[in-house]
């Protein structure tokens, strides 16, 4: 059984991270999407939003996909149902990025072993935001 890192683990992930690609990134204000990507930007991090509905979030680009991404980046950040996670696995592996991050409610274990056998690591039903507030707090 799958079990996400231990909480320093996930603080280093934070600390160590500077780039955070948005599976599923919205522009409705009350979508946890946006507001907990705002947060994230606020606190210095570099959003590259994925949504292939969007043209444009927040007056940035949006890519179809992560592999459209101009870099490598550190985390993906999904905001999509479970079901849809596996077909992106090996999207995020293409990637070269270092996490995949399921945002609260977000469970696959199908695509927790993809990403984890490319060396990716994985965080299951978590929020990023309430993770780097509780590092902030010292928690």
């Amino acid at each position: 059984m799958f079990s996400n890192p231990s909480t320093d683990e996930i603080h280093t992930i934070l600390r160590d991270s500077k780039t955070i690609a948005v599976v599923g990134i919205s522009e409705v204000e009350t979508r946890a999407s946006k507001y907990v990507s705002e947060y994230m930007q606020r606190e210095g991090y570099t959003i590259y939003p994925v949504n292939p509905n969007l043209d444009t979030w927040n007056g940035l680009k949006v890519y179809d996909s992560v592999v459209d991404l101009p870099e490598t980046v550190d985390i993906v950040d999904v905001f999509r149902r479970s079901s849809q996670v596996l077909a992106l696995a090996g999207d995020v592996v293409e990637t070269g990025a270092k996490v995949m991050w399921l945002q609260q409610g977000i469970v696959n274990n199908e695509a927790a072993a993809v990403v984890s056998v490319a060396g990716v690591k994985v965080i299951m039903d978590s929020c990023i935001m309430v993770e780097h507030k509780s590092m902030k707090l010292g928690l």
